[in-house]
């Protein structure tokens, strides 16, 4: 197919094909009066918080430039770049060269153009760094509301009347209006109403065919040009298709432009040799309806955001302004008696394509033509937009691609018999479009799943199809689908048919009972009723995939743990943050395993097919990693979590009166707020804190004053006296010179911003108070006779740990220790898990606890897996498990030796149990019977293990409790499920 330019601006696309015959292809316009009419409006300026500045949304003037490969300094990406283990190459022609203002190409090498004119200590529109992060912190992390602002800030107020002195604002009116006086992140709200247009009733008309939708959005380029001006993203951005091969010259699927899909736009788009040299910004989409409150009437709202797929997935999956807020499409209603009206339905999905179509209209020119865009690095570059994948969910999906209920949106196998065994014909849009010129309603509705009446808005736009457009959705399809609706619903369904009510009643209460029982560990949620509530969450899946497992085993058969096995690996794989080859290999044999080991429940008469489209969805992920790129940063578990951001929290500041007016303006101020702090960085105006600042500049000051000794100059003197018990006493009020606590008794994995660093364990910053602190009486604690004993060994390790062959311990020889030692309730542990939620460096960290006492309650004494060196035989490639009783701290001549006091597990067999896939170990003994224990170094640990008991098919007592589980159980499983690094590393 050759592409022509659109004869009809806004309405039909024209294709010619080899043999010149010409055919039309429809678009969301094109039923635009059949369905839709748009009432262009100005925003309603009557209210005070929806103020719409003009703005130019022309785009430039497309400036035509030879492209000179041979440049000189021009950037052309080297063939065959080393990095590191990778292997990688560029796209040849769409290769992000940098430009002027004007689009001309520059030298490569270049330096970057200022981007901005002020001065470092140029607050504006803020007095001062203060009056900056004062408002940051009221409107944005504290999101305080008016009256308590105006407490705050008379209260403040009231602490500088003496000094002659005022807060940085008099009010929240000042606050605010200093807030959207910025001109950084500004991109007015615009509106437009839409309204049915076809064929009414004589009489009784439906109340939706009169009815009038606004639509609320933001101009999508201006807020891509906000994101790609963005400094923060300058070391998190690609500006050229690529391929990543390993060192074995297999392929590397990471972030979004190492995948196919943007290499294959990127071809088409070089087919004009004007793109050539141009930066290619596909645009990822995703919508999903939120609810904001039950109470108030089921009050909806259907959001609309937006990315941009050269950002890294990380950055994606932990915001930084890397998703904004685009518009809130209107919400169609109707009562009872036509909520089943086909019209009806039809009118809202074509609603919903056409107002998509209108929104992303300003994008439209710049598809082919290239805009002209400063990007994170200060330079300018020709940028060429796309429709990139779309997020959505399920029913989202359907109406995206016009597709039936229970029919694949992605291809074309029959309804009922979604998972036929062979391979897919997958849809496209163009052989859709046929279909629907040739075949009648029925035939299209039954034997294609195709809803004749709707057009997806990817029609009106160049290199776009729907159909290959909709993205992986790991949290639906995944873990709320497959798991949670289906495998979880189908073991309670398999215990109520072999089993009678009452004693299925039992062993599901046993079930509960083991889930309830888990030893905590840091970042995995509780169960302390089981898992029989009713409102889940997709956190709450989550959770329950990583225990379920072992809580099931014993009352149901091998096949089930096995299908359940297999599919927990597909999930593990699919979402770990960079696939190779290999690893899709391994995606695809964990599927294979999982259609085999589910058969189970066909046979025992649960499920009568398997034809289950979120269950289906799992064929399309392999072919998906190779279009887009690791699933994880597409997953609309980044949309659903931007709702709290952009709706939830918005509306429960409104006052709930025409909230949506409130919860615009509230989105605009924390984009101000969210870009001016950008600038200020980039800029290098807030290193440190505001009281480092404020000591810096006292210091100055003082060194500015006179230093004279004359009788004229008393009051210099008293000056300089006063500023210096100034600085003298601020540091102990202030308690600036406080090392931070990591004492903090919380029991969540924490996410660590910054780059990529080495794995490492530090202990709390402060020790226990009082208790034992010399060796005798550590060794009484502890019931170690042998502790001094055990102190002896861990010196004599330290002292020849750099020994080829280090002389046998002798325990008479070896130093001894007996003084002082400290105790500490915990340590923290950071490694790099990008697979996991984790800072954009893909740092993550959790506590390790060893406390007498947790939270007022029992003890707790998590396990932690330890390097160990190759000649011991691990089942975890050199990983050992052990239990953390103390965690020491002790001073040996000038060293600070920080240790840890345990006790070992070994590992029962080598392989791995067959059902589970998980390693099974059992607390260590010496050959006396007593416990195997040690004193190691904290270096030697590497991060915490988490450990599930194996069951049995017995049932378990009641009074087990979560500090039990590690005290009463003689074997465990190495929970491989509990995290994704632990997935890894198992």
């Amino acid at each position: 197919m050759i592409r022509l330019p659109c004869r009809i601006p806004g309405c039909k696309r024209v294709f010619k094909n080899k043999s010149g015959q010409t055919k039309h292809v429809r678009t969301a316009h094109s039923l635009l009066h059949n369905r839709v009419t748009f009432h262009q409006a100005a925003p309603d300026l009557r209210s005070p918080s929806l103020e719409n500045p003009a703005f130019d949304d022309q785009p430039p003037s497309p400036q035509h430039h030879d492209f000179d490969e041979n440049n000189d300094g021009a950037f052309m990406p080297e063939e065959g770049l080393q990095l590191g283990p990778l292997f990688r190459t560029f796209h040849p022609l769409l290769t992000g060269r940098k430009c002027d203002i004007h689009g001309n190409f520059i030298n490569q090498n270049a330096p970057p153009p200022s981007r901005t004119e002020a001065s470092p200590t140029d607050w504006t529109p803020y007095e001062s760094r203060v009056a900056f992060e004062t408002a940051e912190f009221l409107y944005t992390r504290n999101q305080m509301s008016a009256a308590q602002i105006d407490t705050l800030l008379d209260l403040w107020a009231a602490t500088l009347i003496q000094h002659n002195d005022s807060p940085p604002f008099t009010g929240h009116r000042d606050l605010y209006e200093t807030i959207d006086s910025t001109p950084l992140g500004d991109v007015a709200w615009e509106t437009f109403t839409m309204s049915y247009d076809g064929v009414k009733p004589a009489e009784d008309i439906p109340p939706w065919m009169t009815a009038k939708y606004d639509v609320w959005f933001r101009d999508p380029r201006l807020l891509v040009h906000h994101m790609l001006s963005n400094p923060d993203f300058d070391a998190e951005i690609e500006y050229v298709p690529y391929r990543d091969y390993t060192n074995n010259d297999q392929r590397c699927y990471k972030n979004f432009f190492s995948g196919d899909w943007a290499w294959k736009q990127a071809d088409i788009i070089a087919e004009d040799p004007e793109t050539h040299g141009s930066t290619f910004v596909p645009l990822i989409i995703g919508s999903d309806k939120t609810t904001v409150s039950v109470t108030t009437g089921h009050t909806e709202y259907h959001p609309l955001y937006m990315s941009i797929g050269n950002i890294f997935n990380g950055v994606r999956r932990a915001h930084h302004n890397g998703v904004v807020l685009v518009g809130f499409l209107a919400i169609p209603k109707s009562t009872k008696e036509h909520l089943d009206d086909k019209d009806f339905r039809n009118f809202c999905c074509q609603m919903f394509h056409s107002s998509l179509a209108k929104i992303f209209e300003s994008v439209k020119l710049n598809m082919t033509i290239p805009d002209i865009v400063r990007c994170p690095d200060s330079h300018y570059r020709r940028i060429i937009y796309g429709l990139g994948p779309y997020i959505a969910d399920y029913p989202e999906q359907l109406m995206l691609s016009g597709v039936v209920q229970n029919w694949c949106p992605k291809c074309l196998n029959h309804r009922k018999n979604l998972d036929s065994g062979g391979p897919s014909l997958l849809r496209c849009q163009e052989h859709t479009d046929l279909l629907v010129q040739e075949l009648q309603h029925a035939h299209l509705w039954h034997e294609y799943g195709i809803i004749q009446e709707v057009v997806p808005f990817t029609n009106d736009f160049p290199r776009a199809d729907i159909h290959e457009l909709i993205s992986p959705d790991i949290l639906h399809q995944i873990i709320k689908g497959t798991f949670k609706d289906h495998l979880v619903n189908w073991v309670e369904e398999y215990l109520l048919l072999t089993h009678r009510a009452s004693c299925a009643a039992e062993i599901m209460d046993d079930i509960d009972r083991r889930i309830a029982a888990i030893a905590p560990f840091a970042g995995l949620r509780r169960f302390p009723q089981g898992r029989g509530f009713k409102q889940w969450t997709g956190d709450d899946s989550k959770a329950l995939m990583k225990v379920y497992i072992p809580a099931i085993k014993g009352h149901v058969p091998w096949d089930v743990i096995r299908a359940f096995s297999a599919f927990l690996d597909f999930c593990y794989i699919v979402r770990r943050d960079t696939l190779t080859e290999d690893d899709l290999t391994q995606l695809q044999d964990a599927l294979n395993r999982f259609h085999q080991y589910r058969e189970i429940f066909k046979t025992t008469g649960v499920v009568p097919d398997f034809s289950l489209p979120r269950q289906h969805s799992l064929n399309h992920y392999f072919l998906m990693i190779r279009l887009f790129g690791a699933p994880n940063g597409l997953c609309s578990s980044i949309t659903e979590s931007k709702h709290i951001k952009a709706v939830k929290e918005p509306w429960r500041r409104s006052s709930r009166y025409k909230a949506l007016g409130q919860m615009l303006l509230t989105n605009q101020r924390l984009d101000k707020i969210a870009a001016v702090r950008s600038d200020f960085e980039a800029r290098g105006m807030l290193q440190g804190s505001c009281v480092s600042d404020a000591l810096r500049a006292l210091k100055n000051r003082s060194r500015e004053l006179p230093d004279n000794d004359s009788d004229d100059n008393d009051s210099d003197d008293n000056d300089n006296n006063e500023l210096a018990d100034t600085l003298q006493a601020l540091p102990d009020r202030l308690r600036i010179n406080e090392r931070p606590n990591q004492s903090v008794e919380v029991d969540a994995a924490e996410i660590v911003d910054g780059p990529a660093a080495q794995a490492h364990v530090e202990l709390a910053a402060l020790p226990i108070p009082g208790g034992a602190h010399d060796v005798s009486a550590l060794a009484l604690e502890l019931e170690l006779p042998n502790f001094p004993t055990m102190i002896q060994q861990f010196l004599y390790d330290q002292l020849h740990v750099g020994d080829h062959e280090a002389p046998n311990f002798d325990p008479v020889a070896a130093p001894s220790f007996m003084g002082r030692v400290s105790v500490f309730s915990s340590a923290a542990a950071s490694f790099h898990a990008p697979s996991d939620l984790s800072g954009t460096g893909g740092m993550r960290r959790e506590h390790i606890r060893a406390t007498t006492s947790w939270q007022g309650g029992p003890a707790r004494h998590d396990c932690v897996l330890v390097s160990t060196n190759n000649e011991v035989n691990c089942g975890l490639d050199g990983l050992a498990v052990a239990r953390v009783l103390r965690f020491l701290g002790f001073k040996y001549r000038t060293k600070y030796l920080q240790c840890a006091v345990v006790h070992w597990f070994s590992y029962i067999t080598d392989s791995r149990d067959p059902d589970t896939g998980m390693h099974i170990v059992a607390p260590s003994t010496n050959d006396d019977g007593t416990p195997d224990i040690s004193l190691i170094h904290i270096d030697c640990i590497f991060r915490t293990a988490h450990l599930i008991p194996l069951y049995g098919a017995d049932f378990l007592p009641r009074e087990i409790t979560p500090h039990d589980s590690y005290n009463v159980f003689r074997a465990f499983y190495i929970n491989k499920y509990v995290d994704h690094h632990a997935f890894e590393v198992a």
